[in-house]
């Protein structure tokens, strides 16, 4: 078990064991230890659509019951609509998914009543599970009595997304709904048909379709460009399968950066302070009135850097990461009235917003994409590679410049690198590439910018064609 970006990841197989009692028990306890919670106080839990994730939950429910906690059953729901409800409850939360990953793996999201746990509160849960397992202590086993609240948790995201926009602002616009195994799939054609939109729901799936929105797979663009063909559609959307992360394409059925989203959203927000990761696209500075603060990958780093603002005294503070997750640190007004802050990945936002302003210039989205004129940028990554490769080949990259120059020679020169996260190297014509192990997978990412999207696609190639050499060699 490891925490990553987001949240605890592990085997299926693992947590449907002992690892998520022993893991939601160091939690319970971490909450009250640190005053977080009381017995007696309210635990949510909510899952996605994996077939390990109901056990899990099982397993989680019994745990947290054994230590006097009272369990809200949320069922299959976004991971931002139970983090949503939590905070609305001042309630903590568990949410039971390995987001876009492989089924054959799973995870836990952690939220603490006031929202999202940070690093330190990682460390904190994971010291003391590995406490527990010291001392040998038992775990509960008892079937957990559990309160149903799925209806309720599912409604107050409804409302809340259903008051972002005017009355029929999506009237006029086809929609295609890629809905596979994502949790996310009716509430979207529920909103989006809540806005006007002539809604075509797609590919609905009862087994787990793991889709990465920020490494689109290339069977789900053939897919996406079938549908906008066969159905004349102006867009298609979906999201991952904790429904945290956005996923649009186009009238081509082309998928839009998420880092795009994001900033598209920063501006329906009317953001003064947005903080993004490393990997978000470089012309976001130039691309709109707002300060612009860089943090590691992942949902913690973004949080804090949040928080870090706010504290400071700044206001519309928002950010998002280069999977077009978006999260709110203070209140924005939206639509004539206040929205609440929620410091946790959503993907409803930068859908609404993207969309609604297509519908009120009345042009396609690939014109809008091209009117922000960022630089040109793609992703991808190599799945099932080795966590020990992935840092035993950062090693190597941060030993020396010598190592790098060899390694990066058949791509280009080095005239500047980034070690924020990952090994981030602006190559001597300007082009970008970013080599970063996943945080949650046993994947090796790679991240590029060039001035062209066929230099960026063979810049792409390249790394990823390096990496491959790479291990192959050692």
């Amino acid at each position: 078990m490891k925490f990553g970006t987001s949240g605890l990841r592990g085997l299926s197989v693992e947590l449907k064991g002992r690892a998520s009692a022993l893991y939601a028990t160091a939690f319970g306890k971490y909450l009250l230890q640190t005053g977080r919670a009381r017995a007696g106080d309210i635990i949510l839990i909510g899952r996605d659509f994996r077939d390990s994730s109901p056990e899990i939950s099982t397993n989680c429910a019994s745990a947290l019951t054994a230590l006097g906690f009272r369990i809200f059953d949320c069922g299959n729901v976004p991971t931002p609509a139970l983090a949503l409800y939590g905070l609305e409850r001042k309630a903590a939360c568990l949410m039971v998914t390995g987001s876009h990953i492989p089924a054959d793996r799973n995870g836990i999201k952690f939220y603490r009543p006031d929202g999202e746990i940070d690093k330190s509160d990682e460390a904190a849960i994971t010291a003391e599970a590995a406490k527990i397992e010291r001392n040998g202590e038992a775990l509960a086993e008892a079937p957990a009595k559990t309160e149903e609240h799925e209806a309720i948790c599912r409604q107050l995201f409804f409302e809340r997304n259903a008051a972002l926009l005017p009355q029929d602002a999506l009237s006029g616009l086809k929609i295609g709904v890629y809905q596979h195994s994502t949790v996310a799939r009716d509430l979207l054609v529920d909103v989006l048909g809540h806005y006007g939109a002539e809604i075509v729901a797609l590919g609905r799936s009862e087994s787990f379709i793991p889709v990465d929105t920020e490494a689109v797979s290339d069977d789900t663009i053939t897919l996406m460009r079938r549908w906008v063909s066969e159905h004349k559609l102006d867009a298609i959307v979906s999201t991952d399968g904790d429904g945290d992360r956005p996923l649009v394409a186009d009238e081509t059925g082309t998928p839009l950066r998420g880092d795009l989203l994001g900033l598209v959203a920063a501006n329906f927000l009317g953001a003064r302070t947005v903080v993004t990761p490393v990997t978000s696209n470089s012309g976001i500075e130039t691309a709109g009135s707002f300060a612009v603060k860089r943090t590691r990958v992942g949902s913690p780093f973004v949080i804090t850097g949040m928080e870090e603002a706010v504290a400071a005294g700044q206001d519309h503070v928002m950010g998002f990461e280069a999977n077009g997750g978006l999260l709110t640190a203070t209140p924005f007004d939206i639509n004539g009235r206040s929205v609440r802050a929620l410091p946790t990945r959503d993907c409803f936002i930068p859908l609404l917003a993207i969309l609604s302003l297509a519908a009120i210039r009345r042009e396609p989205l690939s014109a809008i994409a091209a009117s922000y004129r960022l630089p040109f940028a793609a992703a991808d990554r190599l799945e099932n590679f080795p966590v020990e490769t992935s840092a035993a080949l950062m090693a190597y990259l941060r030993a020396s410049d010598e190592n790098l120059r060899l390694f990066l020679q058949p791509i280009g020169e080095v005239a500047v690198k980034s070690d924020i996260d990952g090994l981030r190297v602006t190559l001597g014509d300007g082009g970008i590439i970013h080599f970063r192990p996943s945080g949650n997978a046993p994947e090796m990412r790679c991240y590029v910018e060039a001035g062209s999207e066929s230099a960026a696609l063979d810049l792409l190639h390249s790394g990823l064609d390096s990496i491959r050499s790479w291990a192959a060699a050692r």
